[in-house]
């Protein structure tokens, strides 16, 4: 497997991950009329914006590579709303569900974690829904719930929390 800083040629393939990762992993959870309009060329646009404004938004990617096959990512960078204790946020991470299970995220936390450190940010938040399965994940690398609020996704009220890192040290070990 190998890390790496995502092209704008990668775009296709993140927005596939994207969009396949939140159908299954969101199931249940999020409406299912929600995730039936999710688009590969709109989320593909979606990254291209963001890669595009990557160095004035603070903000990096990298994706995890299998065989040629670019099996997830994660996006992070500065925290976005001004948290006094957490100034990093790892803001995105979707791995393949047949991939999951592999080490494969944390290798990917790692990346954002040292990334972070090289900016001389040393802690850092990852918001998620609270009914992902994903919040085991978290607490396994150490993340402690510091905050929750509630989201609405397509009218549906949903809660999101918060695991954070006041020390990215043992991340940037995995």
């Amino acid at each position: 497997m190998i890390i790496r800083n995502v092209t704008h040629d990668d775009v296709p393939d993140i927005a596939r991950v994207h969009v396949d990762t939140w159908r299954t992993t969101y199931r249940d959870i999020v409406p299912d009329e929600h995730l039936a309009n999710l688009s590969y060329e709109r989320r593909a646009n979606g990254w291209h914006q963001i890669l595009n404004h990557a160095s004035e938004d603070g903000n990096f990617t990298y994706v995890a590579e299998e065989f040629g096959e670019i099996v997830g990512f994660a996006n992070g960078g500065v925290e976005r709303t001004g948290d006094p204790l957490y100034k990093g946020e790892l803001t995105a991470i979707y791995i393949r569900q047949n991939h999951q299970g592999k080490g494969i995220g944390r290798c990917l936390v790692k990346a954002i974690a040292e990334k972070l450190s090289q900016l001389s940010i040393d802690s850092m938040l990852a918001w998620v829904l609270a009914d992902n399965p994903a919040c085991r994940f978290y607490a396994a690398l150490g993340g402690k719930l510091v905050h929750e609020k509630e989201l609405e996704i397509s009218g549906k009220a949903l809660i999101e929390v918060a695991y954070g890192w006041a020390n990215t040290e043992n991340l940037r070990r995995c």
